[in-house]
């Protein structure tokens, strides 16, 4: 990318884009009309026979999850009574003016 002044004071920038991926998708396409035709005229040929899958035997036991014997420590949960400072909040009504949104039907 390029910009130029013009002697207006204006500024034109010219972009430079290469059109490689068209060059790459044309020579795909090319490939693919020429096997194409070499299969049409009968130049390759592919000679498929049936085939089919291996057989497989699979058995599966039902499984159980593992015995695990797991040595712990006790946690023990409770209550104690303590002395602690509890702010007090003081909440008052008073009368303001806040704004106000309606709609109003002609």
């Amino acid at each position: 990318m390029a910009d130029y002044r013009n002697t207006d004071g204006t500024t034109t920038t010219v972009e430079r884009r290469s059109n490689s991926g068209m060059l790459i998708g044309g020579i795909v396409v090319a490939v693919l009309i020429v096997v194409g035709l070499l299969f049409a005229t009968g130049f390759w040929s592919a000679d498929v026979k049936g085939g089919a899958l291996p057989d497989v035997k699979v058995s599966a036991k039902g499984g159980a999850l593992p015995d695990v014997n797991m040595k712990s420590k006790e946690v023990v949960v409770g209550t104690s009574k303590t002395t602690v400072d509890v702010p007090k909040i003081k909440t008052e009504k008073a009368t303001i003016d806040v704004p106000t949104v309606g709609v109003k039907d002609d």
